[in-house]
């Protein structure tokens, strides 16, 4: 994660309906949950986005812009750059199951030849529900 400068956290569009994104802007700055790999001394430059919606399609396009645009207006390459997804992506929360379109999110980064993480806030009641087997735990890629 040293060679990264810019993490574009993408949260569920329907769940950011109701989310403030707090836990997720939270574990970014204290470095728990998915970003506990991220270094705490180094200073990173953050965009957060939903997905567009089911089924995820905009992502895409959104993602797409975003390279364009820092690449001509900073200079900054895509290999720079990280999307996170948030545990409302990719994990049973309260929010609700994880992704059905997860794996297809996580194919149109790939074309743009971007890196991705799983994974933001991890709530230690929510857990506790995966353990006792109420949530379902899904297999990590990375």
């Amino acid at each position: 994660m040293e060679k990264k400068d810019y993490i574009a956290i993408v949260q569920c569009h329907l769940v950011k309906q109701r989310c403030s994104g707090y836990m997720c802007e939270r574990a970014f700055h204290e470095r728990t949950g998915g970003f506990a790999h991220y270094p705490a001394d180094k200073t990173y430059r953050t965009l957060y986005m939903t997905c567009g919606g089911c089924c995820g399609r905009a992502l895409h396009r959104k993602l797409g812009n975003l390279v364009r645009k820092i690449k001509t207006k900073e200079g900054i390459e895509k290999d720079r750059i990280v999307v996170q997804l948030s545990s409302c992506i990719t994990r049973d929360n309260y929010h609700g199951p994880c992704c059905p379109h997860l794996d297809y999110l996580k194919e149109l980064i790939g074309r743009l030849g971007l890196d991705v993480r799983e994974t933001t806030s991890i709530s230690l009641k929510a857990e506790g529900r995966r353990q006792a087997g109420r949530y379902k735990t899904r297999q990590k890629a990375d």
